[in-house]
């Protein structure tokens, strides 16, 4: 099982932010609405690079910041403790989650 993941960098003026994008396979370029939620998942916040579902999974553990979306990245992040299902939203059956921290 594959992932799409890209990581972004920035600086801020009191921190160095480094957030990770992974999307399954499957939805890279789809855009998803329910209600006043909408997600678009564009190949310009996810799309760097094809890799495997467990490599993901290995680099999510080290990110201060995550965004995810889809079944197989969300699951799979749940399984090894990086979120909840509490913390995750899902928008027209797309499942997505995001740590941040304040």
């Amino acid at each position: 099982m594959k992932v799409y993941l890209k990581i972004h960098n920035r600086q801020t003026v009191y921190d160095f932010i480094v957030t990770v994008a992974c999307c399954d396979e499957g939805l890279l370029n789809k855009v998803f609405k329910e209600g006043n939620l909408r997600i678009e998942i564009s190949n310009q916040f996810y799309g760097e690079k094809l890799i495997n579902l467990d490599e993901a999974i290995d680099i999510l553990k080290q990110a201060t910041y995550f965004n995810i979306v889809g079944k197989n990245i969300v699951n799979k992040a749940i399984d090894h403790n990086l979120l909840t299902k509490e913390g995750v939203q899902n928008i027209n059956g797309v499942p997505m989650a995001m740590k941040m921290i304040f």
